[in-house]
């Protein structure tokens, strides 16, 4: 029997051609009928796999999602996880960032993303953060990745120094070098913004015992009252 003409369609031909089509040209672009003419099928072909489109975004979200390392909680020092999946996270992110506002409504019921919620709570309670604690340190960082991952900085302003008059603009002197240099400003912005958090929160962090997967911090001291000397 002769070989088909075009590969098979499946799941993964499905997700892969959607994300690239959302890379190229935005959540927006992205629908049966167009998804289809990528792949040279017909559109109801496309629901044999997917039923709908949020279907489709779910496998396609959490595609990205999977490529997320969270094997540094592994060692049991919450600094180390926290660091190695900020950035694992920013990295999968910042390559494809259209696929971020999707992203952005949370896991969901999506395998890949509720393993990495997990593995970051978890290893942030095993390293002695009280639960309601831990879940407040995930979420903040995943607005600051996300954040970080959805625009950037430095690429907003204009490589024309006569936007920039000093008169008008007395400290933008040197604006218009910033987007030439937008991945040293924006990937060290997001570095110092990301010490900065985890050591906000060391201050923060329970004493814990022995055991407990991270060595003690001591507590943020009170702040002073009314009274106060």
């Amino acid at each position: 029997m002769a070989r088909p003409r075009k590969p098979l369609l499946s799941r993964a031909r499905i997700v892969d051609a959607a994300l690239a089509l959302i890379d190229a040209e935005g959540l927006a672009a992205l629908s049966t009928r167009r998804l289809a003419a990528e792949l040279g099928v017909s559109g109801p072909s496309l629901y044999n796999h997917f039923p709908t489109k949020d279907a489709l975004l779910d496998a396609v979200a959490d595609t990205v999602i999977a490529q997320v390392d969270v094997t540094a909680f592994a060692d049991g020092d919450w600094r180390t996880g926290l660091l190695g999946w900020a950035r694992s996270y920013r990295a999968a992110l910042a390559a494809h960032p259209h696929i971020v506002p999707f992203l952005a409504q949370g896991p969901g019921r999506r395998p890949a993303g509720l393993r990495m919620a997990d593995a970051a709570f978890g290893g942030l309670v095993d390293a002695g953060w009280p639960p309601a604690q831990a879940t407040r340190v995930c979420a903040m960082v995943r607005y600051f990745v996300a954040g970080s991952a959805l625009g950037s900085f430095a690429r907003g302003f204009v490589d024309d120094p006569g936007a920039y008059d000093p008169d008008t603009y007395p400290h933008l002197g040197q604006a218009h070098l910033l987007a030439e240099h937008r991945r040293r400003v924006d990937e060290g912005a997001f570095e110092a913004g990301l010490l900065a958090l985890v050591d906000g929160l060391a201050l923060h962090h329970p004493q814990v015992g022995p055991g407990a997967g991270s060595r003690s911090v001591p507590d943020a001291p009170p702040r002073p009252g009314p009274h106060s000397p």
